[in-house]
């Protein structure tokens, strides 16, 4: 049911409804053109019919009107939109298209006259249609609703699969005799077989998908498009099981699509690539975005040589010349997992190499691996898993035992040096770290590409790819481990293992944040009492970030379960809504990041880290590959603590303290200890002040934070804090810092290194404009209004929109 939602309100909507039919495979057929910044093409969708549907059927069809007539009176009546266009409109590289469109299609009426234009077809975006088809006795079509925003959608048709060539393996022994609804039932037949075969089979599947998804038309479906949805139905047709189970949806992007960014590259060279936008990837292609909606895609994308396409994947793809300048790049998984996942970037990427075969072996040679003890336990994996069939890796013996999986680094020309400094040898390290405490790679291989500046994060992961900001890369191995380690830990916190109910993050951020510190300390094979001071520093700053963002961010945005006891419940139709999913300030907040980090912390010193560990092994075990909520971890891990250990802890009492409430909570003991550990690192930078000159990157971020608590610093003083620690050439956490210093005492020798951090480091540089407007000093604003209007063009929309409040 769509409802009439302000685009630019807080929540996001999610409209499929998933509870009737439910996506199981995309097959995308794109073209990629840089010169109209648009994605053109068609994408297939193999669909099986809902729980809901199935539940209810059995009662009689009336049972599963409800949701249909519920939707009819909330419109108005009006005939659905029905595009009457020519195939050949769809595609402006017909001659390449894998598609053989059928030329006798009898419902199709489109003639040369009748084709609309974009303008005609944009409006249509505006409004929603009717739904009901008040005929056939009164009954209402199934509306089959899709995730879909910012597209121009061309046509909607169904897929004739029975026409495909040896097909006939699906399809259980039927007299065929022409008529139309035994037609229909074979095609979903065949459809529902193809979909459900069993994991061994999976290559013979991907095969057949392809063939299905380049079978001929055989018919056009009514369609309207509304703010945030596609809603598709066929004319008498009236339930989903009867509703066509593969469709091929014709579409293009739009330029100021939400879901990718067209800009360029470090270098200046074009790109363009999905940022993690709010919205995920219903302005990339029309999908059902509810996490439940797990399903398997393949793509097919083309574009001018010279470019590069990297996709989450889990081939390492080669290009193939179509004709003269044209490629085509060619990924698929074979791991259902949501569409908001799927991630793709196109651009003249370079791929950065080691210098030696000696080099390779020496990293991988010099990284200490220990398997989990539970991992060496032969019944570590007895048993069947527990999520649907796939070929799964953690039932592969060879996978298993796979510490580093094949990787490969990614980045525009003029930063390949840098990546060869640390980034290259980092990758081996630190997949071997999290490999030693969390056991098997749930992917079995990784792209990592740096992304252009105007990238609103340090990193974002997805299935077989992690993208990372150019800010990691600067002032030597500390951040760019770190953050690497964070996205690695995405891979089963995030990914493999993902929120059943997108508003609680904290389950993959908190998981992200607490085991970021577990895999760097032991990528860098530290001593015990090194790995506990760096890990307490490290919980020291984050309780300070966490007290100011407390103190400055609306109290609704603090709390991690912000739906209580409705997280994961869904509509009868499987529409739901993202709370506070939209509110653009949320993206620069780290509370589900750092409070997520605590409530783990505090768990881990309540049972003990060994304990602890094991049991987020045994949660991975049994629940990678499936959607959870918070219960289903904490009760989990309840059950293995011992009574004595246990504290009164609760499923209830955590939620109540920790996820249910904004601020931060009252439990947190430990952090005397860090205050008494900061008073006398205190002493000791007094007593030797050749240690002191010599500080950790972390060491140096509390400095600087402890210095920014001071009322004034002469300019003499800063200018001596530079050339001691060297600041300009600090990693990004430091040099914001820095930043910060010089704003706060007007320090005009530092105001370049502002405009170069507001330039080169946008991932962290929001809240720096706000600082140089809340002096009220005209040449801080004067500055801050300077950068902007410089970066503005290329800015992530979000960041723009938060920037613009501060400055306007």
């Amino acid at each position: 049911m769509e409802t009439q939602l302000d685009p630019m309100k807080d929540d996001l909507p999610l409209m499929a409804n998933t509870s009737y039919m439910l996506v199981k495979h995309y097959v995308l057929d794109l073209d990629v053109d840089f010169k109209s910044k648009v994605i053109e093409g068609s994408i297939v969708l193999f669909f099986e019919t809902g729980s809901q549907y199935k539940k209810t059927s059995s009662a009689g069809k009336e049972s599963c009107q409800s949701q249909f007539d519920e939707t009819c009176k909330m419109r108005a009546s009006e005939p659905c939109h029905i595009p009457m266009i020519n195939v050949s409109t769809c595609s402006s590289k017909t001659e390449y298209n894998d598609f053989a469109v059928s030329g006798t299609e009898e419902e199709a009426t489109s003639d040369e006259n009748s084709n609309h234009s974009n303008n005609e077809q944009a409006s249509g975006i505006s409004s929603s249609k009717d739904c009901c088809d008040i005929e056939n006795h009164g009954n209402k079509d199934f509306l089959l609703i899709l995730d879909c925003c910012d597209l121009s959608v061309l046509k909607v048709e169904e897929v004739d699969v029975a026409a495909v060539s040896g097909i006939e393996k699906f399809t259980r022994p039927v007299k065929l005799t022409g008529a139309s609804k035994e037609l229909e039932n074979l095609r979903n037949q065949i459809v529902h077989e193809l979909v459900t075969l069993p994991a061994d089979r999976w290559k013979e599947q991907l095969y057949y998908f392809t063939h299905c998804s380049q079978a001929p038309g055989c018919g056009e479906l009514l369609f309207s498009t509304g703010t945030w949805s596609l809603e598709i139905r066929k004319s008498g047709i009236q339930t989903p099981a009867d509703f066509p189970h593969a469709i091929r949806i014709w579409y293009k992007t739009k330029p100021e699509g939400r879901s990718v960014t067209w800009t360029t590259d470090q270098s200046g060279r074009p790109c363009v690539y999905t940022m993690g936008s709010p919205i995920n990837n219903r302005a990339l292609f029309p999908c059902q975005e509810p996490p439940i909606a797990l399903s398997t895609w393949q793509a097919s994308v083309r574009t001018a040589a010279g470019f590069v396409v990297l996709m989450s994947g889990e081939n390492s793809a080669e290009p193939v010349q179509l004709r003269e300048g044209i490629l085509n790049w060619y990924y698929y998984v074979s791991m259902p997992m949501p569409a908001s996942t799927f991630t793709i970037a196109v651009g003249c990427w370079q791929e950065v190499k080691q210098q030696s075969f000696k080099q390779t072996a020496a990293i991988e040679t010099n990284t200490v691996c220990s398997l989990p003890s539970s991992q060496t336990d032969s019944r570590w994996h007895e048993g069947v898993c527990g999520h649907v069939e796939y070929p799964c890796r953690f039932q592969n013996p060879a996978a298993r035992l796979q510490a580093v999986i094949p990787y490969r680094v990614f980045a525009p020309w003029c930063l390949m040096e840098s990546c060869e400094e640390y980034l290259l040898q980092l990758i081996p390290q630190c997949l071997s770290a999290a490999y030693a405490t969390l056991g098997t790679h749930p992917f079995s291989r990784l792209d990592v590409l740096i992304v252009p500046s105007n990238f609103s994060s340090l990193g974002m992961a997805s299935p077989h790819i992690i993208f990372l900001s150019q800010s990691v890369l600067p002032g030597g191995s500390h951040l760019c481990g770190t953050r690497l380690c964070h996205e690695i830990a995405h891979a089963w916190f995030g990914l493999a293992i993902g929120a059943r109910d997108w508003t609680e993050e904290w389950i993959s951020e908190g998981f992200a944040t607490f085991l970021e510190d577990i895999f760097w300390a032991r990528a860098q094979q530290l001593s015990h009492d090194e790995i506990k001071g760096q890990q307490e520093l490290k919980a020291l700053l984050r309780w300070r970030r966490l007290r100011d963002e407390v103190q400055n961010s609306e109290e609704e945005l603090q709390v991690l379960r912000p739906k209580k006891e409705s997280t994961g419940e869904l509509s009868e139709s499987g529409a739901s809504v993202v709370k506070y999913g939209l509110k653009a300030e949320k993206i620069f907040m780290q509370v589900h990041y750092l409070k997520g980090y605590f409530l783990l912390r505090s768990l881990a010193r309540t049972i003990g880290e060994v304990s602890y560990l094991a049991s987020l092994r045994k949660f991975v075990v049994k629940f990678h590959g499936q959607l959870v909520l918070s219960q289903d971890f904490l009760s989990m891990l309840l059950e293995d603590i011992p009574k004595q250990k246990g504290s009164g802890l609760t499923v209830e009492s955590i939620f109540q303290n920790w996820l249910d409430t904004s601020g931060i909570p009252k439990v947190t003991k430990w952090i005397q200890t860090n205050r008494r550990i900061r008073k006398s690192s205190k002493k000791k930078m007094k007593q030797d002040e050749v240690v002191f000159q010599q500080l950790l990157p972390d060491q140096l971020v509390l400095l600087l934070e402890s210095l920014l608590e001071e009322k004034t610093l002469c300019p003499k003083l800063l200018q001596c804090l530079e050339r001691t620690y060297r600041l300009r050439e600090q990693d990004a956490e430091v040099r914001h810092r820095w930043c910060e210093l010089v704003i706060k005492h007007k320090y005009e020798p530092g105001y370049g290194d502002i405009e170069r951090f507001l330039r080169e480091d946008q991932a962290m540089g929001v809240y720096l404009y706000g600082e140089l407007m809340v002096n009220e000093d005209a040449k801080q604003q004067e500055l801050a209004r300077k950068c902007f209007a410089a970066a503005q063009e290329h800015m992530d929309a979000s960041s723009a929109k938060v920037v613009a409040e501060m400055l306007f």
